[in-house]
């Protein structure tokens, strides 16, 4: 199992559903972002505005004002920063400052953007979602085989846009969503992770997987406050991680750091496999 780099969540928001709040001053969003670099984190992802079914709309100058103190202070962290933003207007912010990653949970969908993102060099998280209303997710009751149909037609059309915007492919990562951008019914998430290396084998690009916390974990374990999903999460991070996945997008860098390097020495010490 190689190890998938971590991206560690710091989310600048009042309601994003695992923290909402923890992190809206700009010191506190700072201190979690070094001690996720700290714990594990190869890359820290900032997000200004929260995505869940619940969040309140939060308009881009916003995102913008909540960003701009935190990403200035990181500028000598020397970890690469991504930007989580379904906003063009952030998008812009971000590509203005030097961000190593944009992650857009519509899957960068407004042509309008793409020639400042054929012009810049950040690599591109393009998240698939069932639906991604205003930048938040949609409760649908969709079977698993429904979504993976929308994954793999997603992908194949949106990646054939963005190429032909003049957007290196080596560029892209592809996340799948998980959680409530896929179905309210848990099934589909583990139809969707059990079919990771099907989806790498389809498009040839690196897969970022965001499990953390997510709703489907509760559903299979009854831990209805996020806050007590950290098991659930690390084993399905783990899972992930050993089915191929090249990102692993985290609350708990540590956690997950800690596990990854347990698994390599493990498999590291494991006898050669006999006929």
């Amino acid at each position: 199992m190689g190890r998938p780099i971590i991206v560690g969540i710091v989310n600048i928001t009042a309601d994003s559903f695992s923290d909402g709040g923890r992190f809206l001053d700009a010191r506190a969003a700072l201190a979690q972002a070094q001690a996720l670099a700290a714990s594990g984190a190869d890359i820290i992802e900032l997000g200004a505005a929260a995505s869940n079914v619940a969040a309140a709309r939060v308009a881009p100058d916003m995102e913008i004002r909540r960003l701009k103190p935190v990403i200035a202070a990181l500028a000598g962290l020397g970890t690469p920063l991504s930007i989580d933003s379904a906003q063009p207007a952030v998008q812009r912010f971000g590509l203005a400052h030097g961000v190593d990653y944009l992650n857009d949970i519509r899957g960068f969908p407004d042509p309008r953007l793409y020639p400042a993102l054929a012009a810049a060099g950040c690599r591109l998280v393009v998240m698939h979602a069932i639906a991604a209303d205003g930048g938040r997710a949609q409760r649908a009751d969709l079977a698993p085989n429904e979504v993976w149909r929308s994954i793999e037609a997603f992908f194949a059309e949106r990646i054939a846009q963005l190429v032909e915007a003049g957007i290196a492919r080596e560029r892209l990562v592809l996340d799948p969503g998980m959680g409530l951008f896929l179905s309210t019914r848990a099934a589909a998430s583990l139809h969707v992770l059990a079919r990771l290396p099907l989806l790498k084998r389809r498009f040839g690009l690196p897969v970022m997987v965001s499990v953390s916390r997510k709703s489907f974990l509760a559903a299979i374990t009854g831990r209805v406050a996020p806050s007590e999903r950290g098991a659930a999460t690390l084993s399905a991070e783990l899972y992930a991680a050993a089915h191929g996945a090249d990102y692993l997008r985290t609350h708990d860098a540590a956690a997950l750091s800690d596990a990854l390097a347990v698994a390599a020495a493990l498999q590291a010490a494991a006898p050669p496999e006999t006929a």
